[in-house]
């Protein structure tokens, strides 16, 4: 078994659906709800290195004020990107996951399959799709 962390939002479907994948796997996962918890710099800028993007890639700009806040335009450094993320937790994409084996964006839901250590070979998401786990992970 791994440790599974998800940084979630139960309001959005893809987190819902990532979430319900890790435990069909058979984790229990730590979940936290972000929008409630909040966000430090240092965690933020310890995911980023995590899944390995810069943190503009993990600025969620549908349904959060990061147009209204700049946060889009060239040159916006990192520092008032977390200082936005921090003040603002809707920013942050979602789902995050952290595990042993690895950390994403699960954006599409199915990224999290090559995160668990035994995922289902498919799953049937809200809207009914299928998600399939690919061969190589």
């Amino acid at each position: 078994m791994t440790n599974v962390t998800i940084y979630h939002n139960p309001n959005c479907g893809t987190s819902r659906n990532t979430l319900a994948m890790i435990l069909a796997s058979g984790e229990e996962p730590e979940v936290i709800e972000y929008l409630d918890a909040g966000w430090t710099p240092e965690l933020l800028r310890s995911l980023s290195t995590l899944i390995a993007a810069p943190l503009r890639e993990l600025i969620r700009q549908k349904g959060t004020p990061a147009a209204e806040l700049g946060l889009l335009e060239e040159g916006v450094s990192d520092d008032t990107i977390i200082d936005a993320m921090v003040e603002h937790p809707i920013l942050v994409n979602r789902p995050i996951v952290v595990t042993s084996l690895g950390a994403a964006l699960c954006r599409p839901s199915e990224i999290v399959l090559r995160l668990l250590a035994n995922p289902p070979h498919s799953f049937v998401k809200e809207d009914g799709s299928l998600a399939l786990l690919k061969k190589g992970r």
